[in-house]
């Protein structure tokens, strides 16, 4: 299987295309991080012709399976958010994984075969104050994926959003900053008092995109460590 992560330079990205079994193919900023990967492509899938250009490397790759992991995070109180905030959080969580998912979309059908996960958030489950963007964004995402999974289902294509909870990575360490929270304030909010580690996910992706999955389409899956449950 070929299979591209977005976001794969760090983080959850990083981690998921470690894991995952099949011809991995890369994509993120960051050119020499990049380099580690066999084939990957340089984009900013906020300029539109770095994100036309994935979207071409993706066609001529016959990609089967795409993880849209690449993500932006901006915390700012509603009346002090400026528009170019807004686009990019816009742009980077939602406009791209529809995007490269109608790039993605047409091989797929014409194989019979296709696995779509988006890395969603549990902000976008939930609402989260001071990420107005953030959280629109990943709600959106949400109902992109209940409406493509319809459109998708009888070509044997199924399409889920994995919504993590606050994670041990480098962009959870600073949305802690951003938040103004310590990070034991933020563990008294958690359930489970722990981070989800990136492995965790990466293995629900892998089992997602298995055929023990292939009954699973339309869904948004919390990974929070019951962060969505309460406190």
């Amino acid at each position: 299987m070929k299979i591209l992560v977005t976001g794969a330079t760090k983080g959850i990205g990083k981690v998921i295309a470690e894991n995952l079994e099949g011809e991995i193919f890369a994509s993120g900023r960051n050119l020499e991080a990049l380099k580690s990967y066999k084939n990957y492509y340089k984009a900013d899938v906020t300029i539109p012709e770095e994100l036309t250009g994935l979207g071409n490397y993706i066609e001529e790759n016959e990609i089967d399976i795409l993880i849209n992991n690449a993500g932006a995070y901006i915390w700012s109180e509603v009346e002090n958010m400026q528009l170019k905030d807004v686009q990019q959080i816009i742009n980077t969580d939602l406009t791209a994984p529809l995007y490269l998912i109608s790039r993605a979309a047409k091989g797929m059908k014409a194989r019979k075969y296709g696995r779509i996960i988006n890395i969603g958030s549990i902000s976008g489950v939930m609402g989260e104050a001071g990420a107005s963007a953030y959280s629109a964004a990943k709600s959106g995402l949400i109902g992109m994926t209940k409406a493509l999974a319809l459109e998708l289902a009888e070509y044997n294509i199924t399409v889920n959003t994995i919504n993590p909870g606050w994670v041990e990575t480098e962009l959870g360490e600073n949305s802690i900053e951003d938040s103004g929270f310590s990070r034991d304030e933020i563990l008294d909010t958690i359930p489970q008092k722990r981070f989800v580690e990136p492995v965790e996910i990466a293995d629900f992706v892998k089992f997602l995109t298995s055929d023990k999955a292939k009954g699973i389409t339309g869904q948004s899956i919390n990974l929070c460590a019951g962060l969505s449950v309460g406190c």
